[in-house]
C-alpha cells in the first residue's frame, strides 16, 4: 500500500506535470471506484489544473471550484503517460479504474490489481466532503507538529502503539510498512500501551517517526511512479523482511500475521529478545 513518502512523491510528481493544464476528458472503466455523483466526473473537463495536494494518503487535484480526489488503497496505482493511448477504455476485468486525459495529450491511469477493489475516487466541491479526509487526524511530518502535540496525541490511549500509528484518525498518512519501520527505529514492542510509554519513551518514538518518515520522503522525492514502489521495498529495514537478519542487531526479523494483514518486528532490538505469539490478542511468550 502506498503510504505517506510514496503519496507525497506522486502528489509533487503530478504537481509538477499537470498544473496548468485541463483535463480533456476522464473514463471510468470500474464504476465501483467513483465514490460520489455530484457534482458528475463531467464537471471536471474543460478545467485547468491549479494545484495538486495530499491529504493522507489522499491525492488532490484542484481546478479551484472542483476537485478531483483520489485514495490508492492496498492494491492501486497511478501510470502515468507523456502520450494516453488513444485505445477506448472498456469497463471489464482490466486493473484499469479510471484513465485522465489532459488538454496537451498527456494522462495517466488509475489501476488495481486484485480482486478485493477498494481505490476509490471522489469529484467533490471541497475536499472535507470526502469522509476519509474529514477523519484525519494531523500529518505527522507538518513544520509544526511538535513533541508536546505527539504527547497529547498519546496521552490516555490504552491502545498498542503499532495500531495507533496506522489509525489515520490520529496519524494521517501512516501505514502498515511505516508504523513496522517507525517502531524499529524507536527499539519499541508493537504492543506497548501509548498510555505507558514514559516521557523519554514519547520523545524517542517522536524522533523516531519524524526522522523515518522525512528520510522515506527524502527517497521517494523526484523518482516517477513507476520506481517508487522498488525503491521502497529497499530502503525498508524490518517490513517485508521476516526471515532476514535485522541490519542493526542481527536476529533474525519475525512477524505476526492477522486475517487481512502482517506485522514485522525485530526481538531484540524491539522486545527485549522475546518473541511475539502468532495471534490477533497475543502477549509476549514467557
Amino acid at each position: 500500500m502506498p503510504e505517506l513518502p510514496e503519496v507525497q512523491a506522486l502528489t509533487a510528481f503530478l504537481d509538477e506535470r499537470t498544473v496548468g493544464h485541463a483535463f480533456a476528458s476522464l473514463r471510468v472503466a470500474a464504476i465501483a471506484a467513483l465514490k460520489t455523483f455530484d457534482p458528475p466526473l463531467s464537471a471536471l473537463e474543460g478545467r485547468t489544473i491549479e494545484r495538486v495536494t495530499r491529504h493522507g494518503k489522499f491525492v488532490d487535484l484542484d481546478t479551484g471550484e472542483v476537485h478531483l480526489v483520489f485514495h490508492l488503497a492496498r492494491a492501486g496505482w497511478l501510470r502515468w503517460y507523456d502520450e494516453l493511448p488513444a485505445t477506448p477504455v472498456k469497463p471489464g476485468k482490466s486493473p484499469l479504474a479510471l484513465r485522465v486525459r489532459l488538454d496537451d495529450g498527456s494522462g495517466f491511469d488509475l489501476t488495481e490489481a486484485g480482486t478485493k477493489k477498494s481505490l476509490a475516487v471522489s469529484v467533490v466541491r471541497d475536499p472535507a466532503e470526502v469522509p476519509g479526509i474529514a477523519r484525519l487526524g494531523p500529518d505527522p511530518t507538518a513544520d509544526d507538529f511538535a513533541l508536546a502535540d505527539f504527547a497529547a496525541v498519546l496521552e490516555g490511549r490504552h491502545t498498542q502503539i503499532k495500531g495507533l500509528l496506522r489509525d489515520q484518525s490520529v496519524f494521517a498518512g501512516i501505514g502498515n510498512a511505516y508504523s513496522d519501520e517507525i517502531l524499529h527505529a524507536a527499539r519499541m514492542s508493537p504492543y506497548a500501551l501509548a498510555a505507558k510509554l514514559t516521557p523519554a519513551q514519547v520523545e524517542q518514538l517522536y524522533t523516531a517517526m519524524r526522522e523515518t518518515l522525512a528520510e522515506a520522503v527524502a527517497e521517494a522525492s523526484g523518482k516517477p511512479p513507476a520506481e517508487l514502489k522498488d525503491a521502497k521495498r529497499r530502503a525498508l529495514r524490518v517490513h517485508g523482511r521476516a526471515g532476514q537478519s535485522c541490519p542493526v542487531c542481527g536476529t533474525t526479523i519475525r512477524q505476526v500475521i492477522f486475517a487481512d494483514s502482517t506485522f514485522q518486528y525485530c526481538p531484540g532490538c524491539q522486545t527485549g529478545g522475546k518473541v511475539l505469539a502468532d495471534r490477533v490478542l497475543s502477549r509476549l511468550v514467557k
